[in-house]
């Protein structure tokens, strides 16, 4: 676990402005490793929040790990009654996921203090969430578990007593996508381009109607395209840019790009801005490789894919773009990389970095939003 180095001469409760730079006092080791307890604290509860009880269905008993920090460093009343809220909306995410047939019979979350920012009495916490939750009476080739790498930022504020208190907790990645995140996203402003052509939206009812894919008629390699973005879905490929950091608009397309050209297709040369062209490498990156609309303009012209009625319908190599508040503008994409007997589709992407997550979870973390799913 890394910590940033504490910049000397910051003040922190107990100490006045009159005393001299050199008796500054800093965050020592002991806080710092209060914050990361806390932290992973909240994100072990929202995790938890999910998890059923494998014979009965129902909540398990865990103890809010929160609960426990009343000392030096906890959580302020106005952030605990907002983490109770952000709790009692994961349960209910969890009921949802469990008419749908879904549950989680297990959970694990870790937490690993990235850099400490301190000036005056706030201090800031950059940390690295790692959660993985275990798929209930997941059967033959169904994906075991879920899991993901996310990123957040944790505000403090001093108190008079010379303690810290939680008072926010955000979210670096773009968008939030984390199973256990229940924010709601910004959205990108949309892109613009001549004429582009529009996707069709796709039903989210479960079950859905019978569209088989044929893993032949194209001749891509459906099955590539889902071991490359198993195998890069937190280990990003030195081969490309990554797009993931503060203010670069997310990773998720790039990713999704990259995974289809190794299953296959083929570059199509050209300007960058023109969305009926496609390429990407190391050093260059069509419009239409990394940004989320622009890839869905250039695969519907190129009728390299067609739209689904159905999320459901998806298959292997498939991929599903999300516009969060319906105003026109895709925001997110991803590729399917798993399919159960039941007709159940598991998606991977970037930006929070996701491996095997159920649409069925997708849905129910986000039941407003517009869907868009393509056969490719």
């Amino acid at each position: 676990m890394a910590a940033a180095s504490v910049t000397a001469g910051v003040l922190l409760p107990g100490w006045s402005a009159s005393a001299k730079a050199t008796d500054a006092p800093t965050v020592d080791s002991a806080t710092k490793a209060a914050f990361q307890r806390l932290a992973d604290a909240v994100f072990t509860d929202r995790t938890q929040s999910l998890v059923g009880d494998a014979r009965s269905g129902r909540q398990k008993s865990h103890p809010q790990r929160t609960s426990g920090f009343t000392g030096r460093v906890r959580l302020s009343e106005t952030q605990s009654r907002e983490e109770g809220s952000t709790l009692d909306e994961l349960r209910a995410r969890k009921s949802s996921l469990a008419r749908l047939g879904e549950r989680y019979s297990g959970a694990r979350t870790s937490v690993t203090l990235d850099a400490i920012r301190v000036k005056g009495p706030h201090a800031t916490a950059d940390v690295t969430e790692t959660t993985t939750l275990a798929y209930e009476k997941a059967r033959g080739a169904e994906p075991k578990t879920t899991g993901f790498r996310a990123h957040h930022v944790l505000t403090f504020q001093a108190d008079h007593k010379g303690g810290w208190q939680l008072t926010d907790v955000g979210d670096i990645d773009d968008g939030y996508l984390a199973v256990n995140q229940v924010a709601k996203p910004s959205v990108a402003a949309p892109a613009t381009a001549a004429a582009p052509p529009s996707a069709t939206r796709s039903a989210t009812t479960w079950p859905a109607p019978a569209n088989p894919k044929n893993f032949s008629a194209t001749g891509y390699r459906y099955n590539a395209m889902a071991a490359y973005a198993t195998k890069y879905w937190n280990s990003y490929n030195p081969d490309y840019p990554d797009f993931s950091g503060a203010g670069a608009g997310g990773d998720c397309t790039n990713f999704v790009s990259q995974s289809l050209k190794a299953g296959g297709w083929q570059h199509v040369p050209g300007y960058t801005t023109d969305f009926h062209k496609w390429f990407g490498n190391s050093d260059i990156q069509s419009d239409s490789f990394v940004g989320v609309n622009e890839f869905s303009w250039f695969a519907l012209s190129s009728k390299r894919v067609t739209s689904l009625a159905n999320v459901y319908q998806m298959d292997v190599g498939d991929v599903l773009q999300l516009d969060f508040d319906r105003d026109g503008s895709k925001d997110h994409s991803m590729i399917v990389t798993k399919r159960s007997r039941q007709g159940m589709p598991y998606v991977t992407y970037h930006s929070t970095d996701t491996y095997n997550r159920s649409v069925a979870s997708i849905v129910a973390s986000y039941p407003s939003a517009a869907y868009y799913a393509y056969r490719t």
